[in-house]
């Protein structure tokens, strides 16, 4: 099962995202572009061998079908990341949230569980949140 082995780096980032665009049951095309995007130009995924990005999808989907599958993916995220990687892995959520201009009400609950299970400070996201905001605005 994929949920018992510890997951890369990389994969925990691609879960992040994927919770992230799930989070309102509506993955928009905008979203999954930005996902897309990330994993081809952010520097955190060099190396990063963009054709397990399906697999990867996947496997979290299929841990967020189990009994608790949210709390058991935070977990799997949390162990995988060592704690320099924690707010960029906040940071790739909230640009994906921001990815469509709609940001809804479970996404914002859903970063809100992010930052308390990575530990980002309050502030720090803050900063994050209104990066993210300005990247995505549009005219």
């Amino acid at each position: 099962m994929p949920h018992s082995k510890p997951l890369s780096p990389h994969a925990a980032l691609v879960y992040v995202m994927v919770l992230t665009s799930a989070a309102d049951r509506d993955m928009t095309d905008a979203e999954l572009r930005t996902i897309g995007e990330i994993v081809r130009y952010l520097p955190i995924f060099k190396g990063y061998d963009s054709k397990l990005l399906t697999q990867t999808t996947a496997a979290c989907a299929e841990i967020l079908d189990l009994e608790d599958g949210l709390d058991k993916a935070l977990s799997l995220i949390k162990a995988a990341l060592e704690p320099r990687l924690r707010e960029t892995a906040y940071a790739i959520a909230c640009d994906v949230v921001a990815a469509d201009g709609n940001v809804t009400q479970e996404e914002l609950r859903l970063l809100e569980m992010i930052r308390h299970r990575l530990d980002v400070d309050r502030l720090t996201a803050a900063a994050i949140e209104r990066g993210a905001r300005a990247r995505h605005a549009s005219l």
